[in-house]
């Protein structure tokens, strides 16, 4: 069989359960949507945040700390929150950039996920043309603060609704770090963070405004430190063994083994010390691999494969090579019921769209991207609903195999943006990322109001959860009993 994304999306589509709901005059019927329509009374209340949610959001995108080192950016919406009646309890799972926020004690609990994390090397100015404010420095190349500025928003603007309309719920905001690599949010399930959660909902920045149900990849990854003995390269070189070798056979012999793993699977690497001169036999060298799969087993297997070919080229070098796994993510699990409220909401509150000026940079951004998915236009519409097989991973994925969760992108990029580009760090620095933004805080507010007033929703939801997971499933981090790895970005 050739596997093509679609395929994929078949093949994962019936080992998950996920068939078509109905459809009328061209548009899927609500199987979840509740009656009455007290939650739009919350959309006027993320309205009034506008501003401080785009003060927090710039701050975060000028101090775009790395994972674990978000120290200002997790006090920045810790001191919000605080301001704005929630209990904040800072540094849990023994992350100290971690945090959880709560406000109401009774009622159905929601939460919702706040990244803040930025990525290494792509310091960009709000413009549309390469230009780094720091050459070198982290830049927010995949928008995690407009995510934790938007879900911050939506927490507040829902506490600020139920004390109007006098309702009885929780609302839990979860500060998740580290999501870049670090697998925060599976350190916090751990911990049993979200072992009193009801409702998981999250969202993340894109090019495509979408509330489709979807899946990822499971990924496991490591590093691989080889161990060799140093001597003068060209005097003595019989006395050395060099720990490159070793890394070069480990990546010679695991590019071998692509041609015998399941289509579907990505393995990645990068080498991070190849040694300190070309006169001196390597005494140490690594290399970091990622391994892939849309199904957590086969990722792990494949990750023991790379694991016993490092052994491998460990004794064929005549070095020694230590396996540090440094993170583990479950793929996404979908949650139909909770998608259908989130796509229903979506049509209802529509896309963005573009002044002027923001149309000239949008298209002088669309100029530097070698190939456009979508055109201009499409942030204002919304995506059909379907189900979508993604190839990247996240930590949101151990979370959604515990909780019923559901997430949804908005076009808070220029449509053709890539994730992890210096476009994207443009684009979340000025007004398109904070008109995404909003419509995310809006979103994630109506979805939790609804939710906080249909209990219905919530059990089925979690029915849903149970079918999906099978009658045996039992929760085994892959990344096994290790510590977080606090200093893993510096």
């Amino acid at each position: 069989m050739t596997w093509t994304r679609a395929t994929v999306g078949l093949w994962m589509s019936a080992i998950l359960g996920i068939v078509p709901g109905p459809v009328w005059a061209g548009h899927h019927l609500s199987s979840a949507s509740p009656p009455g329509d007290a939650s739009d009374r919350v959309i006027p209340f993320v309205v009034g945040l506008r501003d401080p949610a785009t003060d927090m959001a710039q701050q975060m995108w000028e101090l775009a700390e790395l994972g674990y080192q978000e120290y200002e950016s997790s006090a920045l919406l810790q001191r919000y929150l605080a301001a704005n009646g929630f209990v904040v309890t800072a540094g849990v799972a023994d992350i100290p950039t971690a945090f959880v926020a709560t406000y109401g004690s009774d009622g159905p609990n929601i939460a919702i996920l706040a990244e803040f994390d930025a990525l290494p090397g792509l310091s960009q100015l709000p413009e549309p043309r390469r230009t780094p404010l720091t050459d070198g420095a982290p830049g927010h190349a995949c928008g995690h603060h407009l995510f934790g500025a938007a879900s911050t928003t939506a927490a507040v603007a829902l506490a600020r609704w139920l004390a109007e309309e006098e309702i009885s719920a929780k609302i839990t905001l979860v500060g998740t770090p580290a999501e870049e690599g670090g697998s925060g949010k599976v350190y916090l399930v751990r911990a049993g963070i979200f072992d009193d959660v009801d409702i998981v909902l999250h969202w993340h920045p894109g090019d495509v405004n979408s509330a489709s149900p979807s899946t990822s990849t499971a990924n496991k990854s490591g590093r691989f430190t080889f161990t060799g003995r140093a001597a003068h390269a060209a005097s003595a070189p019989d006395r050395g063994r060099s720990a490159l070798d070793g890394v070069e056979a480990m990546n010679f012999m695991v590019n071998m083994m692509r041609e015998h793993i399941p289509q579907e699977s990505r393995i990645h690497y990068v080498i991070t010390n190849g040694g300190d001169a070309p006169n001196i036999v390597p005494e140490t060298a690594q290399v970091y691999y990622y391994v892939r799969h849309p199904d957590k087993d086969q990722a792990a297997a494949l990750f023991d494969r790379v694991a016993l070919v490092a052994k491998a080229a460990a004794l064929g070098s005549a070095t020694e090579v230590d396996i540090e796994v440094m993170h583990g993510n479950y793929p996404l699990l979908p949650n139909e019921t909770l998608a259908r409220l989130v796509h229903n909401n979506f049509r209802e509150i529509g896309g963005i769209s573009y002044n002027a000026e923001e149309r000239r940079f949008a298209q002088k951004i669309q100029e530097t991207l070698p190939k456009v998915r979508y055109a201009l236009g499409s942030e204002q519409d919304i995506a059909p609903f379907q189900f979508r097989q993604g190839m990247g991973s996240t930590d949101v994925g151990d979370v959604s195999w515990l909780v019923p969760t559901v997430g949804f992108t908005t076009a808070s990029w220029v449509p053709g943006t890539p994730a992890h580009s210096w476009q994207a760090v443009a684009a979340g620095g000025m007004s398109i990322g904070h008109k995404g933004m909003m419509l995310a805080a809006k979103l994630l507010a109506k979805t939790g109001a609804q939710l906080a007033l249909s209990p219905k929703v919530i059990q089925r939801a979690q029915v849903e959860l149970e079918r999906r997971q099978g009658p045996n499933f039992r929760y085994q981090a892959l990344l096994g009993d290790r510590a977080p790895p606090l200093d893993y970005r510096r």
